[in-house]
C-alpha cells in the first residue's frame, strides 16, 4: 500500500515538472519578419491569383488574427489542409518559426510579405 502511494506521489511529481516546463511559445515580429521571404512570392503580391492546384485569390496575411495563422500553418504541416505548396512550405517551419510568422502578420494590418 505504501509502496503504491510512493509511486503515485512520483508520478504526480514528474507529471507537474513537466507541466511547469512547458510553456507557451511566444511570436517574435522581429524574428517573424525575417522569415517572410517564402510567404512574398504569393501572399505579397496584390491581386495575386494561383492558378495550382486550383484557381483562387490568395489571401493576405497582415492583420490576421496571430492565432489564426498559427493554426492555419500547424493544420498545413499536419496535412489537415491540402493545398500542396502550403504544404510543403508548413513542413519547413518549426514551432518557433510558426509563432514568429503569426505575431509579425498578426502585429501589422497593412503589411503584406517582407513589407
Amino acid at each position: 500500500m505504501i509502496r503504491h502511494a510512493v509511486i503515485a506521489v512520483a508520478l504526480l511529481t514528474v507529471a507537474a515538472t513537466c507541466a511547469a516546463q512547458t510553456k507557451p511559445l511566444v511570436g517574435d515580429p522581429a524574428r517573424g519578419q525575417d522569415k517572410t521571404r517564402m510567404c512574398e512570392g504569393c501572399h505579397g503580391l496584390d491581386g495575386y491569383r494561383t492558378a495550382y492546384p486550383v484557381v483562387y485569390s490568395v489571401p493576405r496575411l497582415g492583420g490576421q488574427h496571430p492565432e489564426y495563422l498559427a493554426a492555419a500553418l500547424h493544420e498545413y504541416r499536419a496535412g489537415q489542409r491540402s493545398h500542396p505548396s502550403m504544404r510543403a512550405i508548413a513542413a519547413s517551419l518549426s514551432d518557433q518559426d510558426i509563432a514568429d510568422l503569426a505575431a509579425y502578420y498578426g502585429a501589422s494590418p497593412k503589411a503584406t510579405a517582407s513589407k
